[in-house]
């Protein structure tokens, strides 16, 4: 399979969003993140990106002691769709100038530059989903793209403790979620040991004691908490209570 272009899809998804939000109400209320409304969940989308390029012009190797960053935000609220735009074209020039295979602090799994442009891309096409929803729209994504956004969040999760604190609860005597793409290649197995969790590298044909069964862009929903576990295209089988376990402590 053709490795994902990360940067482009940054542009490409950035794009979108700013087109759908861009003559939209910016008080209009989002669903998928209670108390936001438009306003917000584009400024919070923005913020990020700008904080994301600050950290990899920076090439830091240990933890920022300050997420202080020169954000440039407009007064108007109406002015933030043109102000993300804006913000990804100073991370499109950030990652054409810099090596991205780069060693580099990351809070995640990778330690280097292209985790931050992966984790970018994924905060922006989970909130352009979020945006679209809000604006009635029904969203689209990739499945190449949405199959990669599941290997990126499961992942990371055993990392995000630091503001996902109820991951910290996903324990357990050695059980095993399994994650099942049903539109394509994708098959991820997570183990929760006693005293942590993570996915298990080739764990294609363990057995496990609970599985999960959607397209790829269902299951990245599912992960991200945008798709009810009850939907339609959600297949659920085996130990019930330990699969309420992972739902109740795996927002992100």
């Amino acid at each position: 399979m053709t490795p994902l272009d990360h940067g482009a899809a940054v542009a490409a998804e950035t794009a979108r969003f700013v087109a759908a939000v861009q003559h939209a109400d910016p008080t209009l209320p989002v669903p998928g993140c209670p108390d936001w409304n438009l306003a917000d969940l584009v400024r919070h989308t923005g913020s990020a990106q700008r904080w994301f390029t600050v950290l990899l012009q920076q090439r830091i190797q240990e933890p920022p002691r300050s997420r202080d960053v020169d954000l440039r935000l407009p007064q108007a609220p109406e002015q933030y769709p043109a102000w993300l735009a804006e913000a990804a074209e100073e991370a499109a020039a950030t990652f054409a100038h810099g090596d991205l295979d780069a060693p580099m602090w990351a809070w995640g799994a990778d330690q280097h530059a292209r985790f931050w442009v992966r984790r970018m891309l994924f905060e922006t096409l989970v909130h352009r989903v979020d945006a679209e929803s809000a604006l009635g729209l029904e969203p689209d994504i990739d499945p190449a793209l949405a199959a990669d956004g599941v290997d990126e969040f499961l992942a990371n999760l055993p990392f995000a403790t630091l503001f996902a604190p109820n991951t910290a609860e996903l324990r357990g005597g050695d059980r095993t979620i399994r994650f099942t793409r049903t539109d394509g290649d994708g098959d991820w197995l997570v183990h929760l040991h006693p005293d942590s969790f993570g996915l298990v590298p080739d764990g294609a044909d363990a057995t496990a004691d609970a599985t999960v069964r959607a397209t790829a862009a269902d299951l990245l929903l599912l992960l991200y908490g945008r798709l009810d576990r009850a939907a339609d295209g959600v297949e659920l089988a085996g130990d019930e209570e330990l699969l309420a376990h992972w739902f109740a402590n795996s927002a992100f």
